[in-house]
């Protein structure tokens, strides 16, 4: 690796709730810098999770972000000429970076309404259990619980 490492970016949390985590999802959504447009889908979102739930969105979020984060993944090592899935632990950081793609891929994918909607629809069945970005992080799971006899060539 060539150069320095960037260096890590201080996050701002959110003016309306408060949270750091809230911020990452608006910079996810957020596409060719438009960070209000970002921050209006975010918002909207949380707004129709809360009236649909009648509970509190940002819990009905952590409880969804719980349900889709992945603890375990496989990445691709070669060895002597052959290459081998090998299942290996996910760093913090990571975990949530994953699990945000996996929801607004979900979101996304989804046609005929507005992403509000949508982003809300994908959160509300996280927090149940179910829904594309569950199903992806089972599969991760799985894989990775596949390939459990190469977890040695793991470093």
């Amino acid at each position: 690796m060539r150069g320095k490492q960037a260096p890590k970016r201080i996050i701002i949390p959110d003016h309306k709730f408060n949270s750091i985590v809230v911020t990452k999802l608006v910079n996810y959504v957020m596409k060719d810098g438009k960070k209000t447009t970002a921050e209006r889908i975010v918002y909207d979102c949380f707004d129709i999770i809360a009236a649909e739930t009648k509970a509190d969105a940002m819990e009905v979020f952590d409880n969804a972000l719980k349900n889709v984060t992945p603890s375990v993944e496989v990445k691709s090592k070669r060895v002597g000429g052959a290459n081998y899935q090998v299942p290996m632990p996910v760093r913090g950081e990571r975990r949530n970076a994953l699990a945000f793609r996996w929801v607004l891929l979900a979101a996304r994918s989804k046609k005929g309404r507005g992403m509000a909607e949508k982003l809300a629809e994908e959160i509300m069945a996280a927090a149940k259990g179910e829904g594309e970005a569950v199903r992806k992080r089972n599969d991760v799971q799985r894989m990775a619980e596949a390939n459990r006899a190469f977890a040695h060539l793991a470093r």
